[in-house]
């Protein structure tokens, strides 16, 4: 095993220094956490009183935390991929 070490945009340095990385962290426990309860009451097509508020606004939760997430893998998949010491 082989240590690497990748260039992220500074950008990214300034998003994990923020609140707004830990924002979104705490999110990410939501989406853990009631994604099972949100496939199991939408299969059985039976939600809460207030589904009209809570289901828009957790799937805008769960886009944004994928999103997120996502973006953020990509920086650094694509800085492995330039340097040639990360090849096994």
């Amino acid at each position: 095993m082989s240590k690497v070490f990748i260039e992220v945009d500074s950008k990214w340095v300034k998003i994990a220094h923020s609140p707004l990385y830990w924002i979104v962290f705490s999110l990410q426990g939501v989406v853990v956490g009631f994604t099972p309860f949100f496939f199991y009451y939408g299969g059985k097509g039976i939600f809460p009183h207030s589904s009209w508020f809570i289901l828009p606004l957790f799937y805008a939760v769960f886009v944004i935390v994928v999103l997120f997430y996502l973006k953020l893998g990509n920086e650094v998949i694509r800085e492995l991929r330039k340097n040639p010491q990360a090849e096994t």
